[in-house]
C-alpha cells in the first residue's frame, strides 16, 4: 500500500510555529515515528507553501497511490482549485488538521475541500495523520 501525505502552507514550520496550537515536534520527527509504526506501508511526504504545487502533486499521485492524506493548511478555507483536483483523481483523500479548526476563528470553520474528501480528521495534534492513515487502510 502507498499513501501520500501532502502538507500545505506553514506546515514546514511545525515545532517552531505556535507550539501552543501545533505542538513542539517537527513534522520530520513525527514522520519517522509514523513510518516505523506502519513499516508495511510506503508513506511519502510532500510539503509546499504554493497552492499550484499542491494541485500538481495531487495530480501526480492521485491515480497511482492508494490514498492521500491532505493538510491543505489555510488553503482549506479558500481553494476551489484544490477541491477540483481532489475530485479529478481516483485516490481517496482524507482531509487532516492538527488543531480543532472548529474551536478557532470563525473563518476556519468552513472547508472548501471537505465535500470532495472521504473524511475529515481534526484536533488530535499530529496523531490526526495516524488516524488518517488508519482510515485509508480500512478504506482499502
Amino acid at each position: 500500500m502507498r499513501i501520500q501525505i501532502i502538507n500545505g502552507p506553514n506546515i514546514n514550520l511545525l515545532g517552531k510555529r505556535e507550539p501552543s496550537i501545533y505542538g513542539a515536534v517537527s513534522f520530520e520527527d513525527y514522520m519517522t515515528e509514523l513510518r516505523r509504526a506502519y513499516s508495511d506501508i510506503e508513506i511519502a511526504c510532500y510539503q509546499s507553501n504554493v497552492e499550484g504545487e499542491l494541485i500538481n502533486k495531487i495530480h501526480e499521485v492521485g491515480f497511482d497511490y492508494d490514498g492521500i492524506v491532505l493538510n491543505a493548511g489555510a488553503y482549506t478555507h479558500t481553494s476551489i482549485a484544490l477541491q477540483d483536483a481532489i475530485r479529478a483523481v481516483t485516490a481517496p483523500v482524507v482531509e487532516v488538521h492538527i488543531s480543532n479548526v472548529h474551536s478557532r476563528e470563525e473563518f476556519r470553520h468552513k472547508s472548501m475541500i471537505s465535500c470532495a474528501c472521504v473524511g475529515v480528521i481534526c484536533g488530535f495534534g499530529l496523531s490526526s495523520y495516524r488516524l488518517a492513515v488508519e482510515a485509508l487502510v480500512l478504506e482499502k
